[in-house]
């Protein structure tokens, strides 16, 4: 709930634990820890985990870019304050990424609170523009927990919000499971 040593050490185990040969992780805007001091959040990640921060990695010939960064939202870890500082962000994803991980949306892509639709769109102006320039396979986010769902755009990326818990933080809903 608040990236402190032990939660992030408890979110290790756990993914150590899944069957899944290749791990690969973002912090989000409750990782503080991540924020405050990556070395010590990765040492407590733990080992066989991959850790990406406006970074990439290549997997069994796949490119994966991971970032953290989300527009300002009440003062959380990672947020960036207006359109023009967030920008850098983006640009900086490589042309060649298949898989985008992010923590926060596209606007306008499963980015509201309620699912159906009747709240504000949440997600990044800035971000949606890298999309549109990168068209990686697949992007997937969470951030927006109402937002939770599959959407593929008419430019062919597929977007998975895959927020598994509720605005009350209950965990209601099931992972998604990605053959790539």
């Amino acid at each position: 709930m608040m990236g402190r040593t032990y939660q992030i050490e408890d979110v290790g185990n756990w993914l150590r634990s899944l069957p899944h040969k290749h791990k690969i992780v973002i912090a989000g805007n409750h990782d503080w820890l991540f924020e405050r001091s990556r070395f010590d959040a990765v040492n407590a990640l733990g080992r066989g985990i991959i850790y990406l921060e406006n970074s990439s990695v290549t997997v069994e010939g796949l490119k994966f870019y991971g970032s953290p960064v989300t527009p300002w939202f009440n003062d959380w870890a990672f947020n960036i304050r207006g359109s023009t500082a967030i920008r850098p962000f983006w640009d900086a994803i490589p042309s060649d990424t298949d898989v985008l991980i992010t923590h926060g949306p596209p606007i306008g892509v499963l980015d509201q609170v309620s699912s159906l639709g009747n709240t504000e769109h949440l997600g990044c102006g800035e971000l949606l523009m890298a999309i549109l320039r990168i068209r990686p396979k697949i992007h997937v986010f969470g951030h927006i927990h109402g937002g939770y769902g599959r959407h593929e755009t008419k430019f062919g990326t597929v977007c998975y919000n895959a927020s598994m818990s509720d605005e009350s933080y209950k965990l209601v809903h099931k992972p998604w499971v990605v053959d790539l």
